[in-house]
């Protein structure tokens, strides 16, 4: 007959699965700290457009192209002829170099191309990856993507996000509509892979 402890029966209550037993790890440290923060799901893929503030000068032009356009179009098809809104569009149109009708159509389509242009602008983030969207002072859209594996430190506050990357430079990310829930992103990101994060925001209120 064998000797030694009796070994504890598998449907004995008091005893846990090892897998469900309570680690350091599980209680303190990195663990306790991801609970605290937005973990993203894997694959996901959220993009962040420009912030109001640079929305409205594009929008303001857009909507007097609009307004132009209406009165050109009212003026030619609506419009008696005796009318000063016929004489000023219609009736000069034969001292001007372009027609009414041709230069609210360049304005318009200008204006369309300036509301495409800022909404380029913003911060696209992955599972794999970030991408900072960017329009140069020419209107030449810039992009600029970065593996997580690249970034060495994530530097935030309240609203902005910095990285330092592994050879040394930092990019700071362009400012976004809905900055706070890019930090909060981007730090669930970071605790993801233990990327070291810096918060330079503000004590709460």
């Amino acid at each position: 007959m064998a000797t030694g402890s009796p070994s504890p029966r598998e449907d004995d209550p008091d005893r846990a699965p090892p897998e469900d037993r309570a680690s350091g790890t599980d209680i303190t440290g990195s663990a306790a700290r991801f609970e605290m923060t937005y973990s993203p799901p894997a694959g996901e893929k959220k993009k962040f457009g420009p912030p109001l503030r640079s929305r409205i000068p594009s929008a303001l032009y857009l909507g007097a192209a609009a307004a132009l356009a209406t009165v050109v179009a009212y003026a030619y098809t609506l419009a008696p002829s005796s009318s000063p809104v016929f004489q000023w569009v219609v009736g000069r149109d034969r001292d001007r170099p372009l027609s009414a009708s041709v230069l609210a159509a360049v304005v318009v389509v200008s204006a369309i191309g300036t509301v495409l242009r800022t909404h380029m602008r913003g911060v696209v983030l992955s599972d794999d990856w970030i991408e900072s969207r960017r329009v140069l002072p020419l209107g030449i859209p810039r992009a600029r993507r970065w593996a997580w594996a690249q970034v060495l430190r994530v530097v935030v506050d309240d609203t902005r996000v910095a990285f330092e990357l592994w050879d040394g430079s930092f990019e700071r990310l362009p400012d976004v509509e809905h900055g706070a829930d890019l930090v909060r992103m981007v730090v669930g990101h970071a605790h993801r892979r233990r990327i070291e994060v810096t918060s330079l925001a503000g004590p709460p209120d």
